[in-house]
């Protein structure tokens, strides 16, 4: 297997050369862009397995270069690490909103920065030996091809969203809280707010659409698959 292949899109020239070769240290591949506008013609170009995206960038921001990405069949499922000196809570679920796997905010540790690359991509390589296929109560993910559909109607999934209801549908009825599904979709190493999964499960439904009843809340725990064997139920409620 080739070297993991990063692309930095962040016009600080400094943080860009700390970045680039602090990730060269580690073995990746990297290359730079220096603003969003370059970064989205190098995605096209080089199809690099993460990215590490600056909020702030000249010419296209990363909100829009990150909307973008999720928008192309070819780069749905591409990782996105989003980097930003903005820490309010409603910055993060903004971020999250675009389709970032993850944010983290300036100044940051290189170190930590490492280690959430580093969980991005086991959680994208993990359960390799799993069922590469996955079908239930109409829904069907196809892990290997980075594929979802529900009653035969495509759905186009960033990997979070992916790995949420990869989580649900291969347990349905059983009720995971917040905290576990971060883990989950982010990462263990991920430090993010709980409400962060509830912006990713509204994502999750609306791209549902009609089915999207079949992502249960629990009140007070968090979310699950409805239980195929709940024949009755008649509550989809579908706010976060």
């Amino acid at each position: 297997m080739g070297k993991v292949n990063i692309l930095i899109v962040e016009d600080d020239a400094s943080l860009a050369e700390v970045l680039d070769y602090n990730l060269s240290q580690e073995g990746y591949e990297t290359r730079v862009a220096r603003d969003g506008q370059q970064g989205l013609r190098e995605i096209r170009e080089s199809c690099p397995d993460l990215v590490l995206l600056d909020l702030m960038l000249p010419m296209v921001d990363g909100l829009e270069v990150c909307r973008q990405l999720r928008r192309d069949p070819a780069t749905q499922g591409l990782l996105v690490l989003m980097l930003t000196a903005r820490s309010e809570e409603s910055d993060q679920i903004i971020g999250f909103s675009a389709g970032a796997d993850d944010y983290v905010t300036k100044p940051f540790s290189v170190k930590v920065l490492l280690q959430r690359i580093n969980a991005l991509l086991r959680r994208k390589d993990q359960g390799s030996s799993d069922r590469d296929v996955i079908v239930s109560q109409g829904i069907m993910l196809d892990r290997r091809r980075h594929q979802a559909s529900v009653s035969d109607m495509p759905l186009n999934l960033t990997p979070s969203e992916f790995a949420l209801l990869e989580t649900l549908v291969r347990q349905p009825g059983r009720a995971f809280s917040r905290a576990e599904l971060i883990d989950v979709a982010l990462g263990e190493d991920t430090i993010v707010l709980e409400r962060t999964i509830d912006v990713h499960i509204r994502a999750l439904r609306k791209k549902m659409g009609s089915h999207a009843g079949l992502v249960q809340t629990v009140r007070g725990i968090g979310y699950r698959l409805r239980d195929p064997t709940d024949i009755f139920v008649t509550d989809s409620t579908t706010t976060g």
